[in-house]
């Protein structure tokens, strides 16, 4: 029977080429060349229209395909692609996704993949240095390697040993004080208060809570969960919340309105909450801080409160113990905030 294959051989230079073989009859007849590929996923499309002509009992016309030869696609369609396969993530993750690309699309998108090289992934790199943190660097970088991965890209340039990232200090911890927090809270807008409230009574990440679902609360308990899912360390975890702060919450929606997959604080995403905070200390002149800085709050007031490292850790999900101990151990954090006036 007719019958197609690919085979995988190393050049000279120790790159893999994939190269496409087919029979038009059984083993007696010849075996008949359709093209050597750099990836992968192109040499599969080879062969995937080589098995279309075969199954037309046509035999594969080589010389119609040199006439239009197959164009790489370009590396925003690749993540475009790679994206749409991305049905694991949530939401959060899937827009975390595409602001990190954005940033790799906006200088590379043009590019072929088969013409993409690792100077120009280097080059990447050392321009988003100047604009961003290492960390927004990483991810695009992370996630740039996937999506050539996932086109079959063999060798990846983004995986090459000469791109590599910035160094960058680490910043020091200055959460904000008590009285910082209470100006901002008067200052920002209603909608966005409560989840002030709750990231400085609870630790959590701003992904966690705003990906947070009425499927998630426990009212039973006076808790809520992080998925595995959700979490950034893919550890799942419960959330203790302090009552009257949990009260508050439960106190957004009527229970019989509660939709297991609905938002439980809809439209509070981390850049809105993040502007918002942002033009809260402007117009009260206090001291600059994010809402990512209230986690860093509330590990300095349990660990000036004595509570244990590894409690810490399990309470905030975080993994390694000894880098939150090392930067935590010398924060001076001022008083808790009374909400009361709040709720």
């Amino acid at each position: 029977m007719p019958g197609s294959w690919i085979d995988r051989r190393k050049t000279s230079t120790g790159a893999s080429r994939f190269h496409v073989k087919f029979r038009t009859g059984g083993r007696e007849s010849r075996t008949r060349h359709a093209g050597a590929f750099r990836t992968l996923r192109e040499a599969q499309e080879r062969r995937r229209w080589v098995d279309g002509e075969l199954a037309a009992m046509r035999v594969p016309d080589l010389a119609a395909l040199q006439r239009e030869p197959a164009r790489a696609p370009t590396l925003a369609e690749a993540a475009e692609r790679w994206m749409a396969s991305r049905i694991d993530v949530a939401e959060s993750t899937r827009t975390v996704h595409q602001v990190a690309l954005k940033r790799a699309t906006d200088v590379l998108g043009d590019r072929p993949l088969d013409e993409i090289s690792p100077d120009e992934i280097a080059a990447l790199v050392a321009r988003l240095a100047g604009t961003h943190k290492r960390g927004s660097i990483q991810k695009t970088l992370t996630y740039v390697r996937s999506v050539l991965d996932h086109a079959g890209l063999d060798p990846n340039p983004a995986r090459d040993r000469r791109v590599r990232l910035p160094r960058e200090e680490r910043s020091e911890v200055r959460p904000p004080e008590g009285a910082h927090v209470e100006a901002v809270l008067a200052a920002c807008a209603p909608k966005y208060r409560l989840a002030v409230i709750v990231l400085d009574q609870t630790g959590m990440r701003v992904g966690e809570l705003e990906s947070l679902t009425w499927g998630d609360v426990d009212e039973t308990e006076g808790r809520w969960r992080v998925s595995r899912d959700r979490s950034k360390t893919r550890t799942p975890r419960w959330v203790q919340v302090p009552p009257d702060v949990f009260a508050a919450v439960l106190a957004l929606r009527p229970r019989e309105d509660r939709h297991l997959e609905g938002l439980v604080f809809p439209g509070v995403t981390q850049d809105r909450l993040r502007t918002d905070v942002a033009r809260a200390c402007r117009a009260t002149g206090t001291p600059a801080w994010s809402p990512h800085d209230l986690r860093h709050r509330r590990i300095s007031l349990w660990h000036r409160d004595g509570v244990p490292w590894a409690n810490i850790g399990e309470r905030v999900g975080q993994r390694r113990l000894s880098t939150t101990a090392d930067t935590y151990t010398h924060v001076l954090i001022g008083r808790e905030v009374d909400y009361a006036q709040w709720f």
